[in-house]
């Protein structure tokens, strides 16, 4: 009988053990990480709509100085004359600065005394050497002297004359970092001088427009400053490289005037030449990939990124015109194509 019970003892134990491994069993498999087999990437999307690109078929940009230039003195020495201030109009030439040069005035007139003798010893020389009085290579050395002599005092008076700091152009002192009885070294900033008798407009063209641009044409130009005058501008300068956007930097340069005064910095706007009749089927430009070649996008259907084949039309700073491939209403991702393929599934964030 006690057998039994022992027996009895050992199959309930081993039916507990049992029972608590399988449980662990199915703890440990709710842990485990299952992956997705169809796993969604998010997305930005937008909705594609007709849009009237009329309204929108300009580029924004903001003007540039014509030149900005540090000045800086060629010599060194203490400021003791400084004849400018910020906001101050300097034309080219105009003193800036005045460095001491007394010491330098002091040498050349040692020199000059110098000369003076040297000049006398040849009259003497030239007088003797007639009469075979003196051998002439005193008279060469003579002669050395004063040439030397003369280019000595040259030297000096270049070094005088880099004392005095002028204007290199015409233009608006915009910074001053020294005062007078500050010295400076040879090349040391003294300030900054910024030239806006014309101004570049400099505006960021997408690759579907740049052809339209062309050195030396003539553009209107607007600004927010003076929205009902137009100013007259030129191309300038168009980039032969783009950015990652395919954006090419393109510049116009305009001539500022006393009446309708522009500044660096100010926003300007030009309207784009492109055929743009009123509405027009459009989306993000950051919906596009490919080039302007092969363009394509993603088309949000049924949960799921498929790439699209689109021919484009006129373009816009935020917009292109989408001629074929695409109707109105169809979600297009905007961002996150990095991560698709064709048929990827996908959620919008």
């Amino acid at each position: 009988m006690k057998r039994l019970f022992i027996f009895l003892g050992i199959i309930a134990i081993l039916g507990l053990t049992a029972a608590k491994l399988l449980s662990n069993k199915e703890t440990t498999a709710k842990k485990v990480y299952v992956p997705d087999p169809n796993p969604k990437v998010g997305v930005k999307v937008a909705v594609a709509e007709i849009r009237d690109l009329s309204q929108e078929s300009g580029f924004l940009g903001s003007f540039n100085a014509n030149r900005k230039a540090e000045i800086r003195p060629q010599a060194g020495g203490e400021i003791v004359r400084l004849n400018i201030e910020v906001g101050q109009y300097v034309s080219a030439g105009q003193l800036v600065a005045k460095l001491d040069d007394e010491q330098l005035h002091y040498q050349v007139e040692a020199l000059q005394v110098t000369l003076e003798g040297h000049q006398n010893d040849l009259k003497r020389y030239e007088a003797l050497v007639k009469g075979d009085a003196v051998p002439a290579v005193n008279l060469e050395r003579t002669e050395l002297s004063i040439r030397s002599t003369q280019a000595q005092i040259k030297q000096l008076n270049k070094q005088i004359k880099n004392t005095s700091i002028v204007a290199p152009f015409g233009g608006i002192i915009t910074a001053k970092m020294v005062e007078k009885g500050s010295v400076v070294s040879l090349g040391t900033p003294i300030a900054e001088i910024t030239d806006i008798s014309s101004l570049k407009l400099v505006v960021n063209v997408p690759e579907k427009s740049v052809n339209e641009f062309k050195t030396g044409k003539a553009i209107a130009v607007k600004t927010d400053v003076y929205p009902t005058t137009k100013f007259n501008g030129r191309v300038t300068m168009v980039a032969a490289q783009g950015d990652d956007a395919h954006n090419y930097p393109v510049e116009i340069t305009v001539q500022n005037t006393g009446a309708n005064p522009l500044k660096a910095g100010m926003y300007g706007s030009i309207a784009s030449s492109a055929s743009v009749k009123g509405e027009a089927l459009a989306v993000p430009r950051q919906a596009i990939m490919g080039s302007a070649k092969q363009p394509q996008l993603y088309v949000v259907e049924g949960g799921r990124a498929i790439l699209r084949d689109v021919t484009i039309g006129a373009t816009t700073n935020d917009y292109y015109e989408i001629t074929k491939g695409l109707n109105a209403g169809d979600k297009v991702v905007t961002s996150g194509q990095i991560n698709l393929q064709s048929g990827t599934s996908v959620v919008a964030q």
